[in-house]
């Protein structure tokens, strides 16, 4: 899959600059001239990357990183701000709202490349892509903490999956394991004393062979400042504690790229499954949602022609995941596919409180579901 790099900038000569820079890379390249349109254009192709000018007309670039930070299906979008040097102290001071790092203009095409290279994998034009894994396929994680509950809960965590879970309790052992195995992900406490989390990170991106394995800083959630430093640093994410073990599965998953799909979709003889998690959140129906398309029209490929959406897990409906089953239900209609919905007592409840979905009926499991096609 190829790279989304969005520049937003009113200057059309960096736009220029931007996309020459980036034109030996396997990337696409998008432009927005203010804030507004940077907004609209996030949401339409959901960026790897954003770079954002602060001085914009229309909305600053400010103002859209506030927007974004402030959007759930956005704010995990990495940015990079681009600054004049008398700006340089204004980025310092919204570096909280959540800066990945920054760039003064006039710069190098050099330095922005390597900029984004430290948030994203920047591979040459023509490379091959490595073959995608699936979310039921074992990854390697190891996980850094001087503390051995944590990393066992960790493993505890996720239990329930094939991925292995490797734990070390000092930056040594992690450089050591390094060197011999190139985990797919890496937890690091932030806590570990003597700064030695942020200097453990430099070391693994410093490395040719650990350079572009995501980084999770595991921080308590009212360390604030830890965190700012963190991403100031370059972690690709900060994971609080304590842990939200469904929030991190789905964020390691799309930071290794696994095709989540075979976690929501199931085909079995002329049924399909869309089966909805318990904490439906904006990620995972964004998540489901990027799917939709695909696996309706392999299922109709397949000769499958009932279709079951499984929400007894689901512990609240909400507008997101109304609005997704609306978009699903139009698209087995437009498919000629029959449906129906299977729901816990409290979700058929919830159900009756909108207009959207007053009228609709779950059956207490996906056999009663299946019964009724």
């Amino acid at each position: 899959m190829r790279l989304k790099i969005l520049t937003v900038d009113d200057s059309k000569t960096v736009r220029i600059i931007v996309k020459k820079s980036f034109k030996t890379f396997d990337c696409e390249v998008h432009e927005a001239q203010n804030g507004v349109e940077g907004l609209a254009m996030a949401a339409k192709i959901n960026p790897d990357v954003i770079l954002l000018d602060i001085t914009m007309p229309v909305m600053d670039g400010v103002e859209m990183l506030t927007k974004l930070k402030s959007d759930p299906t956005l704010k995990s979008i990495p940015v990079i701000m681009l600054t004049a040097e008398a700006g340089r102290e204004n980025v310092m001071k919204i570096a909280k709202i959540g800066v990945r790092d920054y760039i003064v203009k006039p710069f190098k095409e050099e330095v922005l490349q390597d900029k984004v290279s430290r948030v994203v994998d920047l591979r040459p034009a023509g490379e091959a892509e490595p073959v995608q894994k699936k979310i039921d396929d074992p990854i390697d994680i190891l996980v850094v903490d001087d503390k051995p509950a944590i990393i066992e809960q960790i493993k505890s965590g996720f239990s329930h999956t094939p991925w292995n879970v490797h734990g070390v309790s000092s930056t040594g052992e992690a450089i050591d394991f390094c060197q011999k195995n190139v985990p797919d992900c890496i937890i690091i406490s932030l806590s570990i004393p003597e700064d030695a989390a942020i200097t453990l990170f430099r070391i693994i991106r410093s490395n040719a062979k650990t350079k572009y394995v995501p980084l999770f800083g595991l921080s308590v959630k009212t360390a604030i400042e830890e965190q700012q430093r963190a991403q100031q640093a370059g972690f690709s994410t900060i994971i609080s504690k304590p842990i939200d073990f469904e929030d991190l599965e789905n964020k390691i998953g799309k930071a290794v790229n696994l095709d989540a799909s075979g976690k929501y979709f199931k085909m079995d003889g002329t049924f399909m499954t869309v089966k909805l998690p318990g904490t439906c959140n904006a990620g995972v129906v964004n998540d489901v949602s990027a799917h939709l398309k695909e696996k309706t029209s392999e299922a109709v490929n397949s000769g499958i022609s009932n279709v079951v959406f499984d929400a007894q897990e689901v512990k609240s409906l909400n507008m997101d995941v109304i609005k997704l089953l609306l978009q699903s239900m139009k698209m087995c209609r437009d498919l000629s596919l029959k449906y129906a919905l299977a729901g816990n007592a409290q979700i058929k409840d919830d159900s009756r409180k909108f207009e959207e979905s007053k009228d609709w009926i779950f059956c207490d499991t996906v056999a009663d579901a299946k019964a009724t096609l």
